[in-house]
C-alpha cells in the first residue's frame, strides 16, 4: 500500500515539475532564457504625448505593450482593422511605465544586453529608457533607436545582484515622425523583455515556480510519513 501511495505521488509530483519548466524563446534573432516570463506583465502608466488627436484609439492601450511580443504588421492597424494594433503608440513625446510581476531585471555581469524594447513600424523612432527598483526613483540607462534596441544595464554601474521591477519608456520628441499624420507619430512599443533576469515567487500558485515549491513540499510531508510509518 505504501508503495503504491509512494508511486502515485511521484506521478504526481513528476508531472507538477514538468510543467514548471521554462523553455528560452527566440525573438527577432533575440533570446530570452527564461521564456516568457521574462516581458513586462502590468502597466503602472501611461502618458501620451504631444497632439494626440490623429492617434488611433486602437494604438493607445497600454496593454498591447504587454506580454510576448506579437505584431505582425503596422501597416495592417487602422480603424477598419483595430484588432491588428497590436502596439501602443507612445505619441510626441510620451511616456509609458511598465513592471514586471513574477521576475526582475537584473545585470548579466557581462557587455550582453540585458533589457530590450520592442519597438515596431517603419520609423522606428528613439526612445529613452529609464529604470527602477521602487517606481519611484529612477536610474537613466540611455536609450534605443533603430537596429539597437537593446541596453546593457551593467555599462551603467548595476550587475547581477541588482533588481529592478519597473522600466519607463519616453519618447524622444527631436526623432522619427513629428507631424503630418499623426497615427503613427511617437514610438511604438509592442513588448519589452528583460533577458537577463531573475524570478521573483507571487502568491498566485499556479504560476510555474509555485507549482515546483508546492511539489516539493508534497514531497516533504510524504517522506516524513514514510519516516513515522
Amino acid at each position: 500500500m505504501l508503495k503504491k501511495r509512494f508511486a502515485q505521488l511521484f506521478i504526481t509530483i513528476s508531472a507538477m515539475m514538468f510543467a514548471c519548466n521554462t523553455h528560452a524563446v527566440l525573438i527577432g534573432g533575440v533570446e530570452f532564457p527564461d521564456g516568457e516570463i521574462s516581458f513586462a506583465d502590468s502597466i503602472i502608466s501611461f502618458a501620451p504625448g504631444g497632439d494626440t488627436s490623429g492617434l488611433l484609439a486602437a494604438t493607445q492601450d497600454p496593454a498591447n505593450a504587454l506580454g510576448i511580443p506579437d505584431y505582425s504588421s503596422v501597416g495592417t492597424c487602422n480603424t477598419n482593422n483595430a484588432f491588428e494594433c497590436d502596439y501602443v503608440t507612445l505619441g510626441e513625446g510620451g511616456t509609458l511605465i511598465v513592471s514586471f510581476i513574477d521576475n526582475v531585471l537584473t545585470g548579466s555581469g557581462d557587455t550582453d544586453f540585458d533589457l530590450w524594447i520592442f519597438e515596431v513600424g517603419t520609423d522606428v523612432e528613439d526612445t529613452y529608457v529609464e529604470i527602477s527598483v521602487d517606481g519611484t526613483t529612477w536610474e537613466a540607462v540611455g536609450k534605443v533607436s533603430g537596429s539597437t534596441s537593446g541596453i546593457d544595464i551593467d555599462a551603467y554601474g548595476f550587475g547581477v545582484s541588482s533588481e529592478f521591477q519597473f522600466v519607463k519608456l519616453i519618447d524622444d520628441p527631436l526623432e522619427g515622425q513629428r507631424s503630418g499624420d499623426g497615427a503613427f507619430v511617437g514610438a511604438d512599443i509592442d513588448a519589452v523583455g528583460a533577458i537577463s533576469t531573475r524570478f521573483v515567487p507571487t502568491v498566485d500558485v499556479h504560476t510555474p515556480h509555485m507549482t515546483a515549491l508546492l511539489a516539493l513540499a508534497l514531497l516533504s510531508v510524504f517522506v516524513r510519513r514514510v519516516k513515522n510509518y
